[in-house]
């Protein structure tokens, strides 16, 4: 492989990485206060088809950044609702609206756009752009850093850049600011929280909420900036490879980060190299579209360790009288 292949491979890495990281930090907020949440998939196709669905009409990214969020919002205090306030059963609720997800994404495409469920192709303003970063066409002649940056690192969509610097935003308000201690605290022992005369059910909403904007970049990032349109189905799994980053991050901001291109890895190696000839016989394409996920198993049971999820997951909290 020589540089410039090299380079193709780890700029494709950080645009497929750029999803999973949103929607990893987005269960991490939710995990961390208590909330497990299998709906990350739902929450990020839902956003993704209004994003696009929305700026296919108004022309306008911006606004449907603005609705592919509120949609997610929307879905994340139906999880809330379900698992917070009625203390139902948290997996049930996320997949629960993965189907729900699903189903009325094609549903509402059809009604409004009839093209077999999906949006028009997105052109103009009405898709995210790529940003070149300033020196990045006088430095790229240089030799090695000058491509690197100005094609690795320059030339991605906004949302690719806060992606990234939600990674140090996310570790500041989780161990630096009495809200993330707050937050892991709920998570822990929301007992403890709860006799320190601080809200559990408001600490658990707000980070959900928190999920559900971030599910909501996720999902108009693959349909306005990955891609130039909803299709069905696009999240293709990202929102369970994004849970298993989570796990494989141990619940820590930068470890999912590390997780979360490593997975953008494994994809771009797979959409770059397909049918594979080996001599006696050719890699099907099937194989290598599977491999992420493969992969994914195979670092999960072999390499992880014990992975011990906050202790008050997955368990409604009823206040002592």
């Amino acid at each position: 492989m020589d540089f410039a292949t090299l380079l193709q491979v780890l700029d494709s890495t950080v645009r497929l990485a750029t999803p999973l990281l949103l929607a990893c930090l987005a269960g991490l907020f939710s995990e961390r206060s208590g909330i497990f949440d299998i709906g990350l998939e739902g929450k990020m196709l839902a956003a993704a088809f209004f994003s696009a669905a929305v700026a296919s009409i108004t022309g306008d990214v911006w606004i449907g950044l603005v609705a592919g969020v509120l949609a997610s919002l929307a879905l994340s205090i139906v999880h809330g609702l379900a698992s917070i306030t009625f203390r139902g059963n948290q997996l049930i609720s996320g997949v629960a609206i993965n189907f729900l997800a699903a189903g009325l994404t094609v549903l509402i495409a059809q009604d409004w756009f009839s093209q077999g469920g999906r949006t028009p192709s997105l052109i103009g303003q009405g898709r995210f752009e790529a940003i070149t970063l300033p020196g990045a066409d006088a430095l790229s002649g240089v030799p090695i850093l000058g491509p690197i940056y100005a094609e690795l690192i320059s030339g991605h969509s906004i949302l690719v850049y806060v992606a990234f610097a939600m990674v140090p935003l996310t570790w500041w308000v989780l161990y630096r600011t009495r809200f993330g201690l707050r937050l892991r605290a709920v998570g822990e022992a929301p007992e403890a929280v709860d006799t320190a005369g601080v809200s559990v059910i408001g600490l658990r909403y707000a980070a959900i909420g928190i999920c559900g904007v971030l599910c909501g970049l996720a999902g108009a990032y693959l349909a306005t900036g990955l891609q130039a349109g909803f299709v069905k189905d696009m999240t293709a799994g990202r929102g369970y490879i994004a849970l298993a980053a989570l796990i494989f991050a141990k619940w820590r901001p930068w470890y999912a980060l590390y997780a979360c291109l490593l997975f953008g890895l494994l994809q771009a190696v797979a959409l770059r190299y397909q049918n594979i000839d080996l001599g006696a016989f050719t890699v099907p394409v099937q194989f290598m579209d599977a491999l992420p996920y493969i992969l994914t198993v195979v670092i999960l049971a072999g390499f992880v360790g014990k992975a011990i999820p906050p202790r008050a997951g997955g368990e409604p909290y009823v206040k002592e009288r």
